[in-house]
C-alpha cells in the first residue's frame, strides 16, 4: 500500500465530505448578493450590478511545523499569501487586501516579525495591500513554541471579465505553470515519509542527488502566480485556471470543468523536481502522489487551440516557461 496521506493523519475523502456537509448548511439560507456556492477557488458576492468581490482564506498547514524544527520561519509569510491570492485569481479577480491571524502559545516578537514581513513583500509583490489581521496570545491552547497562521484575501472583478470555466468544451488545451516545490500542502505525508519524528538529525542534511539542504527543499516558499494570472487573462483567450493545491492536478482542474467533461494529463510532459523523487524513493505511491502533490505543476490555464500561441507568448513576457501539460475531452 506504501505511505498515504490518510495513515500519516489527514483524509482527503473526509475533507470532500465535511465540504458537502458545509455546502448543504448554507443552500438551507442563501443569502441575496452571493454568486454561485461553496467549493470554488473563493467564493463571489455582488457589490453592485456589474462588479463582484471575491474572497477566500487558508493557511499554511504543518509546514509550520518543519519551519519551526530547524528555525526558518522567514519563508512563511509568503506561503499564507500565496495560498489565498493564487485561490483568488482563478476567477480573474484582482486582489485587493489582506488580512492575518496568528495565534501563539507565547508571542515571541523577534521570530514571529520576519513572518508578518514576508507577509507583507508578498503583498506587495500581488499588488494587493496588507490591511490588517489579528494576533492572539493563547497559553493553554497552544505551547509555548506553537503557533498557526491563517490569512483571507478579498479581489474584485467586473462581471464582464468573470473567469468561470462555462465555456469550457472538449479540444480546450491544458497549460501549465511550474511550481516552485512542494508549495504548502501534504506535508503531514512528508514530515511521515521523509522525517518521522527526527526532523531536526534529517533536516541540515543534503539528499543524494540534491544541491540544498532538506529543509531548504521543505520550506522553498509557495509561488506567487498572481501577476502571470492577470497578464494572461488580459488577452481574452483564458477559459479556466485552477491553483493547484491539495487533490492535485486532476481534482482541481475538475473543480473548474463544466459537467460532463473529462481531463487528460500527459504527465510525461515535465519532470518534478527533485523534492518529489525523495518521497517516491521514500515509499509513497504513484497514485498518491498524484492526489495529494502539484508535482512541480503549480497552476493551470485551459484555453481553447486557436489562443494558445497568444497564452504561451503572453506568460513568456512575464518570465514562466508555460507547457501544454493535457486537453479537455
Amino acid at each position: 500500500m506504501g505511505l498515504t496521506y490518510e495513515n500519516s493523519g489527514v483524509s482527503i475523502d473526509h475533507g470532500n465530505l465535511f465540504v458537502e456537509r458545509i455546502k448543504a448548511i448554507i443552500g438551507d439560507s442563501p443569502q441575496p448578493g452571493v454568486v454561485g456556492g461553496i467549493g470554488g477557488f473563493s467564493g463571489l458576492y455582488r457589490l453592485d450590478g456589474k462588479t463582484l468581490l471575491a474572497a477566500c482564506c487558508d493557511g499554511v498547514g504543518t509546514k509550520m511545523e518543519i519551519a519551526k524544527a530547524c528555525g526558518h520561519l522567514e519563508f512563511l509569510g509568503q506561503d499564507l499569501v500565496a495560498m489565498s491570492v493564487n485561490d483568488l485569481v482563478t476567477c480573474g479577480a484582482r486582489p485587493l487586501f489582506f488580512l492575518d491571524y496568528l495565534a501563539c502559545g507565547h508571542l515571541d516578537i523577534d521570530a514571529y516579525e520576519p513572518v508578518v514581513r514576508s507577509i507583507h513583500e508578498a503583498c506587495r509583490e500581488s499588488g494587493c495591500a496588507l490591511l490588517g489581521g489579528e494576533t492572539a496570545e493563547m497559553p493553554g491552547v497552544y505551547p509555548t513554541d506553537g503557533f498557526d497562521l491563517a490569512g483571507f484575501a478579498v479581489g474584485i472583478v467586473k462581471e464582464t471579465d468573470l473567469i468561470d470555466g462555462k465555456d469550457i468544451k472538449p479540444n480546450d488545451l491544458v497549460v501549465g505553470l511550474s511550481s516552485s516545490g512542494l508549495h504548502s500542502n501534504g506535508f503531514s505525508l512528508v514530515r511521515k515519509a521523509l522525517l518521522d519524528g527526527n526532523e531536526k538529525d534529517i533536516l541540515f542534511t543534503i539528499p543524494a542527488g540534491c544541491e540544498e539542504p532538506l529543509w531548504r527543499l521543505l520550506l522553498t516558499p509557495t509561488k506567487l502566480y498572481v501577476r502571470s494570472a492577470m497578464k494572461a487573462t488580459s488577452t481574452g483567450v483564458v477559459k479556466g485556471m485552477a491553483h493547484i493545491t491539495g487533490g492535485g492536478l486532476e481534482e482541481n482542474i475538475t473543480r473548474v470543468l463544466p459537467k460532463g467533461l473529462k481531463l487528460q494529463i500527459d504527465f510525461e510532459a515535465w519532470t518534478p523536481g527533485p523534492v518529489f523523487s525523495l518521497l517516491r524513493d521514500a515509499g509513497v505511491p504513484e497514485e498518491e502522489m498524484r492526489r495529494v502533490f502539484n508535482l512541480g505543476i503549480g497552476y493551470v490555464f485551459i484555453v481553447a487551440p486557436e489562443g494558445l500561441e497568444e497564452l504561451v507568448t503572453t506568460l513568456e513576457s512575464e518570465g514562466e516557461a508555460p507547457l501544454l501539460i493535457g486537453e479537455i475531452l
